[in-house]
């Protein structure tokens, strides 16, 4: 039998053993800190994820990822620190079309979609063609809305100077999206998802490495928000 002192390290061994398959499998809530409370833990109701992005100079930011459990909101093990690029012209509180910033505020995560097969996202995943595009004609009665429809049949504007989006480009290999204007006031802006990165600044989305995107995509369940911050 082995004696206390081996017996204490093979339950250290055996903790760290589960810990690291857990983080293998996706992400893992971190064990229990001391009492803390993010920025946004009261502006998220009763959310228990979060993804909290915060710009650290000109398009450049960082991702944390956050849940809520039984000892209040805790870092998510992998989603600490998670570089990120947004608007190419930073954050504005007052988000336009047009502004080439990223909205600050607190956000639903709707569904998901890409040009990839579904990565066993836990929200709603929709696979996207040459036929599926956002619609940003200020116009259109379904602005702010994924269309399906052939470019010459669409009822909307499709032109990129409108602000629409064909949503079949390698940046929306993956991508969730942020519930901004869900109200659809024209010229109030559409379009903001969270997408995987080319390595440049966006037009006012959040993009990531799409491997941690994928991760990510498939521990958020319905009711998860973002909330975003300079």
């Amino acid at each position: 039998m082995p004696t206390a002192p081996r017996r204490n390290r093979h339950r250290k061994f055996v903790r760290l053993a589960i810990l690291l398959a857990a983080a293998l499998l996706g992400f893992v809530t971190a064990p229990p800190a001391s009492a803390f409370s993010p920025w946004f833990a009261n502006s998220v109701g009763s959310a228990t994820q979060v993804l909290a992005v915060t710009g650290t100079g000109g398009s450049d930011a960082k991702l944390d990822v956050w849940e809520r459990t039984a000892a209040g909101w805790q870092p998510v093990a992998g989603g600490v620190g998670i570089p990120a690029k947004i608007g190419e012209k930073g954050m504005s509180p007052n988000h336009f079309d047009g502004s080439m910033m990223t909205p600050k505020g607190i956000y639903t995560l709707d569904f998901a979609f890409g040009t990839q097969p579904d990565p066993g996202s836990g929200l709603k995943y929709v696979r996207v063609g040459s036929n599926h595009w956002w619609d940003g004609d200020m116009k259109s009665p379904t602005y702010n809305t994924m269309q399906v429809c052939e470019e010459a049949n669409c009822p909307f504007d499709t032109s990129l100077s409108a602000g629409t989006e064909n949503l079949d480009i390698p940046q929306y290999a993956h991508a969730v999206v942020m519930g901004v204007n869900k109200a659809r006031i024209p010229g109030k802006g559409g379009a903001f998802f969270v997408h995987s990165t080319d390595g440049g600044a966006t037009a006012g989305c959040v993009a990531i490495d799409d491997a941690k995107l994928v991760t990510i995509m498939r521990w958020l369940r319905p009711g998860a928000m973002i909330a975003i911050t300079e």
